[in-house]
């Protein structure tokens, strides 16, 4: 399994429509079109052999390599360091329209020689439909087109007139293009790879290349100036928003759980789901933490987002809305394994699909109103057909808000009355209400209490175990549960209020491993599945907030800091952290995303406290 990179070494370029991870030895090892969650063209993260790459790599091997994006923005450097000289890669991908979708997507590859003389090679190996199709190559001067089916992929080279460094393409007997360039201190070549592309390869001047690199630069830096945060650590707040603003599906304001599919929670186990699609609560999530930023234009596209899958009440057994969806709004995520795969270093089974898709999660219907309360709060007004599609959300949950569910972490071990869930009913109920009362809009606000003050009443009655002096994962058991983290976020309890409290001290002392959280105890609460998984990345980072909030902030800027360091070197995350320290599951996750940015503020805000608190301390001595 040496061929395979870790998880980490990877960063991430996109197009807001799709997305591409470039690993630090230069291959594009995944890379899906025209979506997020259409089937890849180039999946060696989950099959080095069969998945196909677009590999660049220095001719007679590496001495080093160091890998960063250009500030401010979502364009990736790779550089090599050779005994000949320095040479990189600049990775990145024009933008799209921002509201039509499209099959047309470009990857820019241009290479560089830093200083010295750099010799690259380079290895275009697609492999369409998770590589289940056939593939044909047609080559003329200036590149070469794909074939597969209805699908095409076509390389245009980069270059100058009359260049003599150029070795013509080839295609060898695997079916794949091989062609390298020798380049001198300060010339820049390469190749961009299209696909949809209308009409055949063409020559692309370095001018022209320059030009794309440029305009995308000022894109992601323009866009970045919206951002309203001046506090601590910065820097790794505006990166998280960038991954969270790659993430999301332009067209319709969707934003992906993670551009991944099927890398594992344990390696070598079976825990290994496709994350490519938009979750209710993890877009919720998301526009919560980029409201918090001042990126307020993501918002109100996922707020249309949100609108029409209310309006379009998908009913069932899972209530008015799904718990995911495709990009665009679609609902059919059927599961399926991808036998000929062997997965990540070998983890099987490959899925593509969701089966939780029909899962009742009750939680989402608070993160959804959370969601909408804030927008609200920040200019962001709730229409009248959205609010009539409220009041329809909560006919609802007043009738089911009090049924055993899967939970947030979707377990498929059965369904069970989980805290978390009834608190986050509550939540939805106390928005609504709140909402209504601060707009006049019309509701049956009686019926509204009722519910939500029924619900505190059975979490404080059921939900608490006072042998434990613990809120718990489900009612009737002693099993704690990170997702609980959440309740003063929510208000459902003040954050130092002795209850919560006594709950956090369990959690220290039952959950956290040297900083690092786990979900759950699945030995202690069976989830329906095999094996084992790390640290939650996200939990991890709500423990920071609710120990901040706490006022317990040495503690929680220390574990906030150890934190960072688990951070690839691009300042990314996956979902979780293994007991070696290194990242695993689904990658970049969204949920780590959001969650840093909503600790980091939390966090600067009780250090801004405590410090004027000082201060005037010190005034009055």
């Amino acid at each position: 399994m040496k061929d395979y990179p870790l998880i980490a070494n990877h960063g991430l370029i996109g197009d807001l429509q799709t997305a591409a991870l470039v690993s630090t030895d230069g291959s594009v090892d995944w890379f899906c079109t025209p979506r997020f969650d259409s089937p890849s063209v180039f999946g060696a993260l989950l099959d080095h052999e069969r998945g196909g790459h677009f590999r660049i790599r220095p001719a007679g091997g590496t001495v080093d390599t160091k890998q960063l994006y250009f500030p401010g923005t979502a364009i990736l450097i790779t550089r090599f360091m050779t005994e000949a000289g320095v040479g990189e890669v600049i990775d990145f991908m024009p933008t799209t329209s921002s509201t039509t979708a499209t099959d047309n997507h470009r990857i820019v590859r241009l290479l560089r020689c830093v200083r010295g003389r750099a010799t690259f090679e380079l290895d275009i190996a697609p492999r369409f439909d998770y590589g289940r199709k056939a593939h044909q190559w047609h080559m003329t001067e200036h590149g070469g087109v794909c074939t597969s089916g209805g699908s095409t992929l076509t390389f245009h080279v980069v270059r100058e007139p009359n260049d003599v460094h150029l070795v013509q393409p080839r295609v060898d007997d695997a079916g794949d293009v091989q062609v390298s360039f020798t380049l001198e201190a300060g010339q820049l070549r390469g190749l961009m790879l299209e696909t949809a592309a209308d009409g055949p390869p063409r020559e692309v001047r370095v001018a022209e290349a320059q030009q794309m690199l440029d305009e995308t630069a000022k894109f992601w830096r323009t866009w970045l100036t919206q951002s309203t945060y001046t506090g601590r650590w910065r820097e790794m707040l505006e990166r998280s928003a960038i991954t969270l603003k790659l993430m999301t599906y332009a067209p319709s304001g969707g934003l992906v759980a993670a551009p991944t599919a099927a890398l594992p929670e344990q390696i070598g186990g079976e825990r290994n789901w496709d994350y490519r699609y938009t979750w209710i609560r993890d877009a919720s999530f998301s526009i919560h933490a980029l409201l918090r930023l001042g990126f307020t234009e993501e918002a109100t596209a996922f707020a249309g987002w949100m609108r029409d899958r209310l309006q379009e009440k998908a009913g069932g057994a899972s209530g008015p809305l799904n718990i995911m969806y495709r990009v665009d709004g679609s609902s059919d995520l059927t599961e399926e394994q991808l036998d000929h795969w062997e997965g990540y270093r070998g983890s099987r089974p490959v899925h593509i699909g969701n089966g939780a898709a029909g899962q009742l999660q009750l939680d989402i219907y608070g993160e959804a109103l959370d969601s909408l309360y804030l927008g609200d709060q920040r200019g962001l007004t709730v229409g009248h057909p959205g609010w009539v599609a409220v009041r329809d959300l909560l006919d609802w949950l007043i009738d089911n808000w009090d049924q055993p569910e899967e939970g947030i972490w979707e377990t498929r071990g059965g369904r069970k009355d989980f805290t978390y869930g009834r608190v986050m009913c509550w939540t939805a109920f106390d928005r609504a209400i709140r909402l209504a009362t601060k707009r006049s809009r019309p509701a049956p606000l009686d019926r509204w209490v009722q519910a939500r003050d029924a619900i505190y009443d059975q979490v404080m009655a059921r939900g608490w175990d006072p042998e434990r002096g613990a809120f718990v994962q489900q009612y009737g058991s002693k099993v704690l549960d990170s997702s609980l983290l959440r309740m003063p976020t929510v208000d459902f309890v003040a954050p130092e209020d002795p209850l919560w409290l006594s709950t956090l001290r369990a959690m220290d002392s039952e959950l956290v491993t040297d900083s690092l959280v786990y979900r759950y105890n699945p030995e202690a609460s069976p989830d329906g599945l095999r094996g084992s998984e790390g640290t939650f990345s996200l939990c991890t980072f709500m423990y920071v907030d609710a120990l901040a909030k706490a006022g317990r902030i040495e503690e929680a800027r220390l574990t906030f800091e150890k934190m960072l360091t688990y951070a690839n070197h691009l300042g990314l995350y996956s979902e979780e952290i293994a007991l070696s320290g290194e990242q695993i599951g689904n990658f970049p996750q969204a949920f780590t995303h959001l969650a840093l940015i909503d600790a980091a503020m939390t966090l600067d805000a009780q250090l801004d406290r405590r410090g004027s608190s000082l201060r005037g301390e010190a005034r009055l001595r």
